[in-house]
């Protein structure tokens, strides 16, 4: 099992819309995040005043599915933060970004980033946002950026590492690394424990097969499952989740039959991935039935969690026999 981590938060102004900051045991890094609304608050804070990284998020109103991200780093941020908030056509220097709604900021809490070590870890963020692809990055491509010595390098490495532990847990999912559901759909379940086993969708009347799977949190449908040729349900729902999909050309058309994923897609539940594969609303427990087994997610969600209980309960009576 994947070792407990420690993460400790303080909302700086006691709600939870507010500042707040985040650190991890053990590393030097220091998280500052807060809404737009809150800059004139946030500049203020002497964090702003070092060198760090920052990231300016907010949605994109062309797909629904993926914030907008802008990804930099300053030797002074709140300086830069405020160039960042100028109206764009006012400022006339491109410094100006209008889409963001939040900032979030990293720096050292014993202030020994430098300049080299943040252009360094702005290209590695880059890199990584990009080929995660969770959000529609601002940047465009990133600079390769290896003046540092093997050793700096080696720690920024481990920098970045903290980074994308610490901000899923503030709610940015950007750097969130993606599982590779085709290869864990290959493998022995036994050895992939944070993996589900297979499930199967099927529609018969309409010609429909999709395979999908629970891997660390996320149902996954996998590349190669089809779909509802069209949304036939109300206006409600998953509709725009569909019609993204379709969009962003994950869901392909195939002739006049059902669309084929052309991707591995995740979604944030079994009834989120039903209802795009069903053109409707569905239930994602009792559509999806267990490859081989025909039992329904749902009866295997809770089977883990009796099992569970069980062995929870031999637990305590070893603990009783032993007093």
């Amino acid at each position: 099992m994947t070792q407990g981590r420690s993460i400790r938060l303080f909302l700086v102004d006691g709600t939870p819309n507010g500042l707040l900051t985040a650190e991890i045991m053990n590393w030097t890094g220091h998280v500052l995040t807060g809404p737009r609304t809150k800059l004139s608050e946030l500049v203020q804070r002497p964090e702003c005043g070092r060198t760090g990284i920052y990231f300016l998020v907010g949605p994109d109103p062309e797909n629904s599915l993926r914030p907008l991200v802008y990804i930099g780093e300053s030797d002074d941020v709140g300086t830069r933060l405020k160039q960042h908030n100028r109206p764009e056509v006012v400022s006339g220097t491109g410094g100006g970004k209008d889409f963001w709604e939040k900032v979030c900021l990293v720096t050292s809490k014993d202030q020994n980033l430098t300049k080299a070590h943040v252009k360094y870890l702005e290209s590695l963020l880059i890199q990584n946002a990009g080929q995660v692809g969770r959000c529609k990055l601002i940047n465009g491509t990133a600079h390769d950026y290896i003046n540092l010595p093997e050793s700096d390098r080696a720690d920024m490495a481990f920098f970045v590492e903290q980074i994308r532990t610490v901000l899923p847990v503030l709610g940015f999912d950007f750097l969130r690394e993606t599982s590779r559901p085709s290869r864990v759909a290959e493998a022995a379940p036994a050895a992939v424990p944070e993996a589900s086993p297979r499930f199967i969708l099927e529609v018969p009347r309409h010609g429909i097969s999709a395979t999908g799977q629970e891997i660390d949190g996320e149902f996954y449908v996998f590349k190669g499952s089809l779909a509802r040729g069209r949304w036939v349900g109300t206006e409600r729902g998953y509709q725009s989740l569909y019609n993204q999909l379709c969009e962003d050309g994950v869901l392909a058309e195939n002739g006049d039959g059902p669309r084929v994923f052309n991707e591995d897609q995740s979604f944030s539940s079994p009834s989120a991935a039903a209802a795009v594969i069903s053109g409707r609303s569905a239930n994602g427990r009792t559509s999806w039935k267990g490859e081989g087994s025909g039992m329904t997610y749902g009866e295997w969600q809770d089977q883990q969690v009796s099992a569970a209980a069980a062995a929870g309960g031999e637990g305590e009576e070893g603990r009783d026999g032993a007093e």
